[in-house]
């Protein structure tokens, strides 16, 4: 069951995050997460119609989320990174992590899922060259000020102490100008949708905004 619902999430971001949650248990699951699989099961039936769109003609401009649940797993208390990627108003990739380390704050948490976002844009740019299409800057939309004051300048930051020099690859390419932080609210990141559970009003807002709808035959 969970194999499938993992098989459903390269179509589905909607389930991604409840999909992959259940996929930790799968060593030794018992009867509630059971039971929590088979609401995942009905929700699909119920939502059947629905779809990522890909209108034609749509821009070139990309654009890439990301956000961080800190501590959010309640078993070891490690963060899940989120990160959706927009070329035009389309979801072209998306994918969330669950990190190795324990992140001691939010904003250390925020800021390696801005780096990993980096990476991806990075990676974006890169592709898009081999269509003869070239971007300057790439937005990284982040909800964390301490986050985006530390991809600025994190000598003088009091938390950069705990964060591995590896992660200060983001503030490199944002000195470069290939990338640029920008901040946007909590309420419109979209990349929350891939790393917690959701008031069904949020869950609802968030899945119009990834591009999801209902398909017309």
């Amino acid at each position: 069951m969970i194999g499938s619902l993992l098989y459903l999430t390269a179509s589905r971001p909607d389930i991604i995050f409840s999909g992959c949650l259940y996929a930790r248990f799968q060593e030794a699951p018992k009867a509630p997460h059971l039971e929590a699989v088979k609401r995942i099961f009905r929700y699909i039936k119920g939502t059947w119609h629905l779809g990522l769109w890909y209108p034609k003609g749509t821009g070139i401009e990309t654009v890439v989320y990301a956000d961080s649940d800190h501590a959010g797993d309640y078993v070891d208390r490690k963060r899940t990174s989120g990160i959706c990627t927009f070329v035009g108003c389309c979801l072209s990739s998306w994918f969330l992590k669950k990190q190795s380390a324990l992140a001691i704050s939010t904003t250390e948490a925020e800021y390696v899922s801005a780096e990993k976002a980096c990476q991806q844009a990075l990676w974006m740019k890169q592709a898009l060259i081999d269509y003869d299409v070239r971007i300057d800057d790439v937005p990284i939309m982040c909800d964390n000020k301490g986050a985006i004051d530390l991809s600025k300048n994190p000598v003088q930051h009091s938390r950069t102490k705990h964060i591995e020099i590896r992660y200060h690859f983001l503030h490199d390419n944002v000195q470069k100008g290939h990338i640029s932080i920008e901040k946007v609210s909590y309420v419109d990141n979209i990349a929350d949708i891939l790393i917690k559970p959701l008031k069904r009003e949020s869950f609802n807002n968030l899945c119009l905004s990834l591009g999801m709808m209902e398909h017309i035959p």
